[in-house]
């Protein structure tokens, strides 16, 4: 059982690396001109965790709701992530809204994308030692 333990820890310290790789490289390519700061806007960044943004239709349903909060798309980083500017003016529309203005993922968060898949390793894990104590 501690190799499936030190496993675990080896994945969660990838993660987390490539987590602070992400956040770096978003602070670095998200360097805004003053007249965007000026002019009163607002950006976020749109995450998907499963890389749901490689698939058009589901891009242009996620991107069409968030234009309801006056969300525009700057650009594309990758699968996972979308860069999102509006108005400051937009937040007056806020509260007819069905959904937070302000999220920042769409689907699973990467946690919870974490704990499932962690659930399904402990349970394969629990399966193949079932399997193992029956047939001994």
């Amino acid at each position: 059982m501690a190799v499936y333990a030190s496993a675990g820890a080896g994945a969660a310290a990838a993660a987390a690396a490539a987590k602070r790789r992400r956040e770096q490289e978003e602070a670095e390519l998200t360097e805004y001109k003053s007249e965007d700061l000026a002019g009163g806007w607002e950006f976020k960044i749109l995450r998907s965790a499963t890389g749901a943004f490689r698939n058009p239709q589901f891009m242009k349903s996620a991107l069409d709701e968030e234009a309801h909060a006056g969300w525009v798309l700057v650009e594309k980083f990758d699968n996972s992530r979308l860069r999102l500017k509006r108005p400051a003016t937009a937040r007056a529309g806020d509260e007819k809204l069905d959904f937070d203005a302000y999220r920042t993922h769409i689907g699973l968060t990467e946690n919870k994308l974490a704990l499932i898949v962690a659930a399904c390793i402990g349970g394969g894990i629990l399966l193949i030692t079932l399997i193992v104590a029956v047939a001994s």
